[in-house]
C-alpha cells in the first residue's frame, strides 16, 4: 500500500521532520491525557513550542498529527528489524535479536504505542487500512525470520504456527507498553525481553512442532 504523504508548505525536509517530532511529542501527551477528540490543534502547538500557524505549515489537520503518531512506531520497527533480517542469517539468536529489538522500541515508544491503539479508530478512512496494513507489515517481518529458521532447521514449526507466533510476538511487545504499570513492579524491560522470548520460543526449541499452550502464544 502507498505511503500516504502529509503535506507540508515549508520545503526544507529536516525542518519539517524536526518539528514534526516536536508535535508529536506534544500530540502523544495530550491524547492520554484528554483523548484525541477533546484535544485541539492550538493545544498541540503550545505543547510543542510553537504557534498554531506554524503548526499548520507542517500538517493539514490534526488527523494528520495521529496518522504520524502510528506512522512513525511502524517507521522504527521496519528499520530495526530490518537489521535483525540482514544480521540473522536464519538463526535462532538472529530471531532473539529481532524479538529483543521489537520490544525495546514498545518500552522506548510506549506512550504512542498507546496513543495508536487507543486512537487510531479516530483515523480517516484512507490513513487507517494504511496504518492496520503496516502492522501486518510488521507481523511479515517477523514471518521472514521465523521462516529462515525454519530453513536452516533452528526451529521446528507448522506454516500456520509461523504467522500465529509472529503475531503473538508483535502482541506480547506491545503487552510491556499496555501493562507496563503492573508488569514494570516486578520485571525490568530487560528481564521482560528474557522471560517473554523464551516463553515464545520454549515449544519450537525443544524437537517438538507443537507451539507451547500455555497461555503464551
Amino acid at each position: 500500500m502507498k505511503k500516504i504523504e502529509v503535506q507540508a508548505s515549508v520545503k526544507d525536509e529536516r525542518l519539517v521532520k524536526k518539528r514534526r517530532d516536536e508535535m508529536i511529542k506534544g500530540a502523544v501527551s495530550l491524547f492520554i491525557e484528554k483523548g484525541y477528540h477533546r484535544t485541539t490543534t492550538r493545544e498541540i502547538a503550545r505543547a510543542a513550542g510553537f504557534s498554531i500557524g506554524t503548526l499548520y505549515e507542517y500538517i493539514r489537520s490534526k488527523d494528520d498529527i495521529l496518522y504520524l503518531v502510528c506512522d512513525n512506531i511502524y517507521d522504527e520497527v521496519k528499520e530495526r528489524l530490518q537489521k535483525a533480517l540482514e544480521l540473522s542469517e536464519g538463526t535462532l539468536e538472529g530471531l532473539r535479536l529481532g524479538i529483543s529489538f521489537y520490544f525495546r522500541i514498545c518500552d522506548e515508544m510506549q506512550d504512542e504505542v498507546l496513543v495508536m491503539y487507543q486512537e487510531a479508530k479516530s483515523l480517516n478512512k484512507t490513513a487507517l487500512p494504511y496504518v492496520l496494513n503496516k502492522e501486518i507489515e510488521m507481523a511479515r517481518m517477523f514471518e521472514k525470520l521465523i521462516v529462515a529458521c525454519l530453513e536452516h532447521e533452528e526451529i521446528e514449526l507448522e506454516a500456520e504456527q509461523t504467522y500465529l507466533l509472529a503475531h503473538n510476538i508483535i502482541v506480547h511487545g506491545q503487552m510491556w507498553a499496555f501493562r507496563r504499570w503492573a508488569i514494570g513492579k516486578k520485571f525490568s524491560i530487560e528481564d521482560y525481553i528474557d522471560s517473554q522470548t523464551d516463553f515464545l520460543l520454549k515449544g519450537i526449541t525443544e524437537g517438538t512442532n507443537t507451539v507451547s499452550r500455555g497461555g503464551t502464544i
